[in-house]
Order: structure tokens, then sequence, then C-alpha cells
């Protein structure tokens, strides 16, 4: 528990570090510093951090937005992945629409990166509660509170990112004269929507009202996200091109995780059927 209290405190400090930074470029800039790649990683991982606050009771949220955190600062400082560079902002970009559209729809980038890794967190630990059979209760209690917030993040995600698209359509008929026009950004965030109004609403259908596929689908919904946020800035071209960057490839760690996962998942999955079975007899 001191430990926590000594970790939480570090936490806030950064937080505030990178608020100053944030605050810092957009004075020398001049415009919200959320207007490409380097810039919204950035902000994204500061909204984690202070995700992490929201759910400061729980020590496994605030060392998971940490994580992710850690994540995308890397990503963003790793070679010339994401260009850091001020730039001089393109006419559309320089409207006020820019600081509240944009703003709305990182911050909700933020909840669904951290519903992905409490997904996986929870697959964990169905692994670890048929290991440790002593500790099964404790590990229940961890895993429906961890499901509860999963659920709270990415609903307050789904909001954000609804509320988001609204704003982008009201800011695309003040630039373009029209309200949609099927962008692969305006698409991808039309999908991602739908997906995860579908993964909110899966307990209404009873073969899919158990935890372990909701965890499970909170993971693979966040493909969706990493497609709005990475693939189409940087592999397709449309109305957003200002945002995009030179194409990338894709590093090996990726599918290293993608391994990782596959095997996690089907132990969790055999796991979460033994635990089944025996609560049944």
């Amino acid at each position: 528990f001191f430990f926590s209290k000594i970790f939480i405190s570090i936490l806030f400090v950064l937080f505030i570090f990178n608020f100053f930074g944030l605050i810092s470029r957009w004075y020398i800039s001049g415009h919200a510093p959320w207007t490409n790649g380097y810039e919204s990683a950035i902000f994204i991982s500061w909204c984690l951090i202070g995700i992490s606050f929201l759910f400061y009771k729980n020590q496994f949220v605030s060392g998971i937005t940490a994580l992710i955190a850690s994540i995308l600062l890397m990503v963003a400082h790793y070679g010339n992945v994401m260009d850091p560079e001020i730039t001089n902002l393109v006419p559309v970009l320089k409207s006020h629409w820019l600081i509240i559209h944009v703003a709305t729809i990182t911050s909700s980038y933020g909840f669904f990166l951290t519903g992905a890794f409490l997904g996986f967190l929870v697959l964990i630990l169905f692994i670890l509660k048929v290991c440790f059979r002593n500790y099964s209760e404790m590990i229940s209690i961890h895993i429906e509170k961890l499901t509860i917030i999963n659920e709270i993040c990415l609903t307050i995600g789904l909001f954000l990112l609804t509320i988001g698209t609204f704003l982008g359509s009201v800011w695309a008929n003040n630039s373009w004269g029209r309200y949609w026009s099927w962008d692969p950004k305006e698409t991808w965030a039309l999908i991602s929507i739908m997906i995860y109004a579908f993964l909110l609403h899966m307990r209404l259908i009873p073969y899919f009202r158990s935890i372990f596929i909701f965890n499970f689908s909170s993971i693979l919904s966040v493909s969706s996200i990493l497609m709005t946020y990475f693939g189409v800035n940087y592999y397709l071209s449309g109305l957003h091109s200002y945002a995009k960057g030179d194409p990338i490839s894709i590093p090996n760690w990726v599918y290293y995780s993608l391994l990782v996962l596959l095997i996690v998942s089907i132990l969790s999955y055999y796991s979460f059927k033994k635990i089944s079975y025996k609560n049944n007899q």
C-alpha cells in the first residue's frame, strides 16, 4: 500500500510534466498540440495517465495505463516513425473545431486502449486461477472488478467517439459543404462505433453472455481503433491526408505480440471452460 502511494505520486508528477509539455508546444506552435501523429500520441499518453486517476483505487488500472502510455511515448520517439517537427497548419485546420473535435476523438482512444489491456489482463487471470487454486476466490474478485472497469472504459470511449464523430461532421460541413463524404477516416470511425456498440450489447445475447467473451472481444475490437489511428493516417489517403505520414514497415514486435495474444487466448479459453465445468458440477 505504501509503495502504491509512491507510484501514484510519481505518476502525478509525470502527468503534470506531460501537461506542461503539451501547453509549451501549444504556445510555441500557436495551435492545439494534436495535429499530427507525434502530437496525438503524446496527448493520448497524457489522457491515459488521467484515466489512471479516475480509477486510482485499483492498482491494476494505474499500472496498465502507465504501461500503455510508456509504449505510446516510445513509439512517438522511436526513429523516424513520427515526426516531432512543429509545422504550419493547413487552412482547414485553422478552426476552433480542431480543439473540440480532435481532442474528443483522441481522448476516446485512451479509454479503448485501456479496455483492451484490461481484457488481456483478465485472460491472464483466468489462467492464473487454474494454476493457483488456493487464490481462486481472490482472483475471481479481481476478474469481476476489472471487467466492470473495462465496461466503464469502453462505454466512456464509445460516448466520446460518437460525440467526436458528430462534431467532425459539423466541422466538415463548415469546411467542405457536406456533413459526410465517406472519407477513410470517417468510415473507420463509423466502423469503430458500430463494433463497440455491438460489444457493449453482447450481454443481451445468451450465447455471448460471459466474462471471457466480453474481455476477449475488447481486445479484438481495438484493432479497429488502431486502423483508424495508424492505418488510415499512414497507408490510406483522403480528406484527412493532412495528418498523413510516410508509410512505415510493421515492426517485428507486432507479430510477436500477436503470437503471445493467440497463446494466452487459447490457454485462457480452456481455463475458463475448465472453471465453468467445475462450477456446474
